[in-house]
C-alpha cells in the first residue's frame, strides 16, 4: 500500500511539473499582437473653425421618434452640411435615400479595387430631463475644454469628423486609389429601417461589395482592464443580436382574490420570469471576447498574462471574475432582462391574462431561434405562449476577421494617431447600423475614435453628453489618416 501511495504521489508530482511547463511554454509564446515598426505621425494643426462647425451641427435637434420624423430639423441639418462642406457636394457623387439619409461617393483611380465604406448616423435620442443637464442639451456650449450636447458622442462626432477629414484631403488635392463611400442614416436610434437598412439594400442591388465597412462602436477606454496600464482601443469585430420575447398567458377563468386557486395567471408568469432570471445563459469565452484577451494579455502584468495565455485551463476562473460586473458579464453570455410586466385591472380580481416582455442581447454563436427554444424549454409550461417581436429582432452579426486588410488598416492608423494605446478586437453589446451591412461586406468594424473614461460611457444616451475639444479634433485626424491608409 505504501508503494502505491508513493507511486501516486510521484505521478501527481510529475503531472504538476508537466502542467507548470505547459503554462510556462504557453506564456512565453504569448507574444504581442501590436504591429511592429509603426511610427506615430505628427498631429495636424486644426483651428477653431473645425470646432465651430461641429457645434453648429449639435445645435440642430435631429431627434429620433418611432412614429414620426422631425422633417424641419433634418432639413436644417442638410442645409448646414451643404453650407459647411461645399467642396464635398461639388466633387462627390451624392444620393439621397428616403429623404434624409445620404450616400457620398468619392471616385478612386483604380476601379479594380474594392471600395471602402465609412458610415454614421445623424439622429440622436430624445432628452429625458433637460433640467438634469449642466448645459442645455442642444446648446453646443464649449466649457472647460468640452463641447456639450446631444450627439457629441453618439453620433455626430463620426459624421462631421468624416466630412472634415474628406474636405482636408480634397484641399490637399488628394485622390484615393479606391472608391470611398460615406453613408449616413437618419433613424439609427429607432432601428435604422429607413436609413441604414435601405442604404445597404441599395448597395446590394447595385452589386457593390466593400473591402470593409466602419461604423460607430467601441472606443479608446482608459483603465479598461485590471492589470493593463495603457488605454485600450477596442475595434468591434462583432455585435450582439437583439430580441424581445413576449410571454403571455390566457386562462379561461379568473375569479375573486379571496379564493385564489393554486395557479394564477400572474403567479405562473412570475414563476416563469423568475426561472429565466435565475438560470442565465451559459458563459463562453470565444470569438471577439477571446480576441480581446489574446490581444490585451501580452501587454499586461505577469499574472494576467499567465491567465490569458492559458485559457484552456483558466477560462472558468476568468468567466467567474467577468461575471461579477454587469458590463463584463455581457461580453460572455446572452443576457436576460425582464423589462415589461402587464396584468390585472383591480386589486380583488384575479386576472385571466398576463404578459411579460423579456429582452435578450444575443451572443454570437446563438440566434433568436435558439434563444426562443431555450426559453420555452426552461419555462416548461404549455399555458405560457412564447413569441418573438419580429419587427425589431436580429441575430448576432458575423464575426469579422482580425487578419484582413480592414483590421490591419484600422490597427495601423490607431498606432499612428494614438501611439500610447493597446489595440484589441472587441464585442459590441449594443445595436448599431452596422448590422445591416453584412450582405455587402465580409468585414464590418465598429469603432469611434475618442478616448474616454468609464464614467463618460454613461453619458451616451444619458445626461450631460459631451466630448473634449481635443478628442473631437483627434477624431478628424484619425479619419484623415484612415482614408489615406485605406486608399494609397
Amino acid at each position: 500500500m505504501k508503494k502505491f501511495f508513493k507511486l501516486l504521489l510521484s505521478v501527481l508530482f510529475l503531472a504538476i511539473i508537466i502542467l507548470l511547463i505547459v503554462f510556462m511554454i504557453k506564456t512565453i509564446g504569448f507574444s504581442s499582437k501590436q504591429l511592429a515598426k509603426v511610427e506615430p505621425i505628427e498631429k495636424l494643426a486644426l483651428d477653431d473653425s473645425f470646432t465651430q462647425r461641429f457645434v453648429s451641427s449639435i445645435q440642430i435637434p435631429t431627434l429620433s421618434y418611432t412614429d414620426k420624423v422631425d422633417t424641419l430639423a433634418f432639413q436644417q441639418l442638410d442645409t448646414l452640411l451643404r453650407q459647411n462642406y461645399p467642396m464635398l457636394y461639388g466633387r462627390l457623387h451624392f444620393k439621397t435615400i428616403n429623404e434624409f439619409s445620404h450616400i457620398y461617393k468619392w471616385k478612386g483611380k483604380d476601379p479594380s479595387l474594392k471600395p471602402v465604406l465609412l458610415i454614421g448616423h445623424t439622429d440622436v435620442v430624445p432628452i429625458e430631463n433637460e433640467t438634469a443637464w449642466e448645459e442645455a442639451p442642444f446648446s453646443g456650449k464649449i466649457k472647460d475644454g468640452y463641447i456639450w450636447g446631444r450627439g457629441t458622442l453618439d453620433d455626430k462626432i463620426n459624421v462631421i469628423g468624416l466630412l472634415e477629414a474628406a474636405t482636408l484631403l480634397m484641399q490637399e488635392e488628394f485622390t484615393p486609389t479606391r472608391d470611398v463611400y460615406f453613408a449616413f442614416g437618419h433613424d439609427e436610434e429607432v432601428g435604422g429601417n429607413a436609413g441604414a437598412k435601405s442604404i445597404a439594400s441599395f448597395f446590394a442591388a447595385q452589386g457593390i461589395q466593400f473591402e470593409y465597412v466602419l461604423d460607430e462602436g467601441l472606443v479608446v477606454l482608459k483603465e479598461a482592464l485590471d492589470g493593463l496600464e495603457p488605454p485600450l482601443a477596442m475595434i468591434g469585430i462583432a455585435e450582439k443580436g437583439f430580441a424581445n420575447l413576449k410571454l403571455a398567458i390566457d386562462l379561461e377563468a379568473g375569479g375573486h382574490s379571496a379564493m385564489p386557486p393554486k395557479n394564477t395567471a400572474i403567479g405562473m408568469l412570475a414563476n416563469a420570469v423568475s426561472k429565466l432570471s435565475n438560470e442565465p445563459f451559459p458563459a463562453r469565452i470565444d470569438g471577439a471576447t477571446q480576441g480581446l484577451l489574446e490581444y490585451a494579455g501580452p501587454e499586461m502584468g505577469l499574472f494576467q498574462k499567465v491567465l490569458f495565455a492559458n485559457l484552456w485551463a483558466t477560462s472558468g476562473l476568468i468567466k467567474s471574475n467577468l461575471a461579477k460586473d454587469a458590463t463584463s458579464a455581457a461580453l460572455i453570455r446572452t443576457t436576460t432582462a425582464p423589462t415589461i410586466f402587464s396584468s390585472g385591472i383591480k386589486d380583488n380580481i384575479l386576472p385571466t391574462q398576463a404578459s411579460a416582455t423579456v429582452n435578450f442581447r444575443i451572443l454570437p454563436g446563438e440566434t433568436v431561434a435558439t434563444v426562443k427554444d431555450r426559453v420555452t424549454q426552461l419555462i416548461d409550461n404549455e399555458a405560457i405562449k412564447v413569441s418573438v417581436d419580429e419587427g425589431i429582432s436580429s441575430d448576432p452579426s458575423p464575426v469579422s476577421s482580425t487578419t484582413s486588410f480592414g483590421f490591419r488598416v484600422l490597427q495601423k492608423t490607431l498606432q499612428e494617431t494614438y501611439p500610447d494605446v493597446v489595440i484589441a478586437p472587441g464585442l459590441v453589446i449594443a445595436a448599431t447600423d452596422s448590422r445591416n451591412y453584412a450582405k455587402v461586406a465580409d468585414d464590418v468594424y465598429r469603432f469611434t475614435p475618442v478616448s474616454i473614461s468609464r464614467d463618460d460611457i454613461k453619458r451616451i444616451h444619458g445626461n450631460n453628453e459631451r466630448i473634449s475639444v481635443e478628442n473631437y479634433l483627434d477624431a478628424i485626424r484619425f479619419y484623415k489618416r484612415l482614408i489615406e491608409n485605406s486608399t494609397k
